[in-house]
């Protein structure tokens, strides 16, 4: 199955907001979309989740305001919790749903590698004899 992007309704149930502006929610999602393709393309069907998140820091907050004074009330949000950005946790979570990312081995082995050894054997090596360092076999 193929990844479907969430649409404006779906928005506005994750940000449990009664009405939403649809045609600026459409394209808070189609950016939002498009910035997590810029990670993992094709995007997994779970992908959804990530993509709601990002659109809906940007719907809530676009000005990325940190502090706001209005009469006796205040409020402040943490820095960068608003705008249209991935934030690491999104990047880890998309490379996840798609199976990439965490440990991994790489054998340097070429295939066409033949077992049997590949140092010249020696010749003059004999049982009895001693190793030193400086001199060779004794």
């Amino acid at each position: 199955m193929a990844f479907v992007a969430p649409t404006a309704e779906e928005l506005g149930l994750y940000l449990d907001l009664p009405e939403i502006n649809g045609d600026r929610a459409d394209l808070l999602l189609t950016k939002a979309v498009a910035l997590c393709q810029s990670v993992v393309k094709p995007l997994p069907d779970e992908a959804s989740a990530v993509v709601l998140s990002v659109a809906g820091r940007a719907y809530v907050n676009p000005q990325q305001t940190t502090y706001e004074t209005i009469g006796p009330m205040s409020v402040q949000r943490p820095t960068g919790s608003g705008g249209l950005y991935l934030t690491k946790a999104d990047k880890a979570a998309l490379k996840s749903l798609a199976g990439r990312g965490g440990a991994y081995t790489v054998d340097p082995t070429p295939g066409t590698a033949d077992p049997s050894p590949t140092w010249p054997a020696d010749e003059s090596y004999e049982t009895g004899l001693q190793y030193q360092w400086i001199r060779g076999w004794l």
